[in-house]
């Protein structure tokens, strides 16, 4: 039995230990069919193998060879030409939809995969260089950088609903500088608190955040946009306070950091306090910063203070609104949020009829309208606010706008319920959906089960004595025509 230097797989090599029994007379065929979950015939063939090549009759004769079902070599080439002069920068999915949507090539994603890798044109994670996020050094002065971030987190576990936490740093010392809990991130909750940080510790020389659309905008331009430039940004440019967008959670490590230190420590603090609520969590944070900084914060490099004081002029309550600049048309109307608001004409308002006005607005709804720094009177006129089909949600919010909407969709079918034009099928589809949601007792009536109980019940009867009605006159069609 001669031998033959051949590489065997794993499975080659447990099927040659069981040959090798059955050629000793230590185990028979039917066994080692069994053990090897193979029919007594291949294993018959396979001794035969082994017998006359050795080990290398073991080994598949399809190795090494190409597969019968492979591609054309012209069909491999067209694709690899295609993705590299139109879809270059395209994952292997996207590319292989893109060849059958436009240009007719059908080949599988994974085997375009493939052949990508093999042409260099594609690297998966594994192969690809991975980047180095090198430690940078502190700033030497407290206020000359700050970080700023909100983490959403279960902060109240069970006790209390979700919510987020704007987390300020300072990057010199590692100090806290403002915590705030708010339902979400939003630009009023920021211009919150940073009101309150700068009335606190004054004004920084820098921001340093991610690139949250309150920060930053992606492009110029864009609808609702001051110049291109968030309102965020556009308040702190007005204080004369840079903001500065970093390009990966590694650069603001610090802030990174420190979120989750507080979804441990703060977290448990207030469990011990049974504190459950937004409102005594921030009635609880001064405390807890206070308390954090005397334990954790460091000593800058440099003892000086970077932080600025206020001047005279800024107004804080004016800076931090949500400022938009329209154009008053000839009749002396200004939109705004699907708003019109009627400027009162007079020999004070008439001149600035055409001209750019800024309109004011603040957290609470209040809204004012200046021209050339001079404040306008003037009287809303609602048209009727309407659901904006196209508005765009943070995905930090959506929660929060996916609830409002379900609520208004359920009050929707509350009031097609109890409209008299649908027919009793509709009425039965309707209340099955508001059944179906659970929420048939606080949409139906908002007065208490009592209530709803007796509406369902005069819908019932309702529905029956129709039914009796329908068939009554159907026995006297049947019994005229009979």
């Amino acid at each position: 039995m001669g031998q033959e230097p051949v590489t065997m797989s794993a499975r080659e090599l447990d099927r040659l230990e069981v040959v090798r029994r059955v050629l000793e007379r230590s185990l028979t065929q039917v066994k080692a069919a069994e053990l090897m979950g193979l029919c007594v015939r291949q294993v018959r063939r396979l001794v035969c193998q082994c017998e006359l090549r050795g080990p290398a009759g073991l080994v598949s004769g399809k190795r090494g060879r190409p597969s019968n079902r492979r591609l054309p070599a012209e069909l491999k080439a067209e694709a690899l030409a295609l993705v590299r002069e139109r879809h270059a920068d395209f994952g292997p999915t996207l590319a292989q939809e893109k060849l059958v949507e436009q240009h007719q090539v059908q080949v599988s994603k994974e085997t375009l995969r493939k052949w990508l890798s093999e042409a260099g044109i594609w690297l998966s994670r594994r192969d690809r260089r991975r980047t180095a996020h090198q430690p940078r050094h502190r700033r030497e002065c407290l206020g000359e950088l700050v970080q700023i971030d909100g983490c959403d987190h279960d902060w109240f576990k069970e006790r209390g609903e979700r919510c987020t936490l704007l987390v300020y740093v300072d990057d010199a010392t590692g100090r806290i500088m403002e915590l705030r809990f708010v339902k979400s991130e939003s630009a009023f909750d920021y211009f919150a608190a940073t009101e309150s940080y700068l009335k606190r510790h004054g004004k920084p020389a820098a921001f340093y955040s991610d690139k949250h659309s309150i920060f930053r905008v992606a492009r110029e331009g864009v609808t609702g946009r001051f110049q291109g430039v968030t309102q965020f940004g556009r308040a702190l440019a007005a204080l004369n306070i840079d903001i500065i967008c970093a390009n990966s959670p590694q650069a603001k490590g610090r802030v990174e950091r420190m979120n989750k230190t507080l979804q441990d420590r703060l977290v448990k603090e207030l469990r011990l306090r049974g504190i459950s609520r937004m409102e005594a969590g921030n009635a609880f944070v001064p405390e807890f910063v206070e308390d954090y900084n005397q334990r954790f914060g460091r000593s800058p490099k440099n003892a000086h203070d970077a932080h600025r004081p206020l001047r005279g002029d800024e107004d804080l309550s004016r800076v931090f609104t949500w400022q938009e600049e329209r154009t008053m048309t000839r009749n002396l109307v200004v939109h705004f949020k699907r708003v019109s608001y009627l400027v009162e004409p007079g020999p004070d308002t008439l001149p600035f009829a055409g001209k750019r006005v800024r309109v004011y607005e603040w957290e609470d709804g209040r809204v004012e309208i200046r021209c050339e720094d001079r404040l306008l009177p003037f009287s809303p006129f609602d048209k009727g606010r309407c659901v904006n089909q196209g508005a765009i949600v943070e995905n930090k919010r959506l929660s929060a706008v996916l609830s409002v909407i379900h609520a208004s969709q359920l009050e929707r079918d509350r009031a097609r319920l109890a409209s008299k034009k649908l027919t009793l099928r509709e009425k039965e589809r309707t209340k099955g959906a508001l059944v179906k949601a659970g929420a048939v007792g606080p949409v139906l009536s908002p007065n208490g089960p009592s209530e709803v109980a007796s509406f369902l019940a005069r819908f019932a009867a309702e529905q029956k004595a129709r039914r009796k009605v329908h068939n009554d006159r159907a026995a006297l069609r049947r019994k005229s025509f009979g």
